[in-house]
């Protein structure tokens, strides 16, 4: 299952990656590449610490559901399917 993911960069800054499925999951890398394999791995220790704590994992959001989301400005989504 993949979950979308937003990757932002500031000025003189790594990229940066966030989920807005799972707020408080985030991760960053020198270039995207690097950036979206850290991203799986993120999300994968993310998911396998809500499943040990007993809480739900949410379904991935839609892009339909996210295209009105303020966070989306300035950033690109990527899909990200966690290797657990």
């Amino acid at each position: 299952m993949a979950y979308i993911a937003y990757v932002h960069k500031d000025h003189e800054s790594d990229f940066g990656v966030s989920f807005p499925d799972f707020p408080g999951c985030v991760t960053a890398g020198k270039t995207i590449e690097e950036s979206r394999r850290n991203a799986q791995e993120a999300l994968a220790l993310h998911i396998s610490g809500m499943i040990e704590d007993g809480e739900s994992i949410p379904r991935p959001s839609t892009l339909d559901e996210i295209a009105e989301d303020p966070a989306i400005k300035n950033t690109v989504s990527i899909l990200v399917e966690p290797n657990i």
